[in-house]
């Protein structure tokens, strides 16, 4: 499976890729902004979108409403600033940073029973 990561700091895109690993994606692309997320999704349309709220620059909240505008994708917010998360996609799970893999794996396993 494939999964888009849209996160502008490498580190923690690498820690969350590893994590997906584990859960059988085999492929990614990862996004540092709002612009490149929604041109790589439309290149190669993902089986999972994990998403960062704030980026530099834009956010990945407006990125995943254009690539979603296209079609359901299951998402899981990965961030550090949960509030704006919670207000403009409440139905989204939400992994708060610093986050360990269980917590990955239980919003992973939420976001692909229910896509929204």
């Amino acid at each position: 499976m494939h999964a888009l990561i849209i996160e502008d700091e490498a580190l923690i895109a690498m820690t969350i890729q590893e994590a997906l690993t584990s859960y059988d994606f085999t492929s990614f692309d990862v996004a540092w902004s709002e612009e490149e997320a929604v041109r790589v999704a439309a290149l190669r349309r993902p089986a999972l979108i994990t998403a960062d709220g704030q980026l530099r620059p834009g956010s990945g909240i407006d990125a995943v409403n254009v690539i979603c505008s296209y079609g359901s994708i299951p998402v899981i917010f990965i961030t550090a600033t949960p509030t704006e998360v919670e207000r403009r996609m409440p139905d989204h799970p939400l992994v708060v940073k610093p986050f360990s893999n269980e917590a990955i794996f239980s919003a992973l396993k939420l976001a692909m029973s229910n896509p929204q």
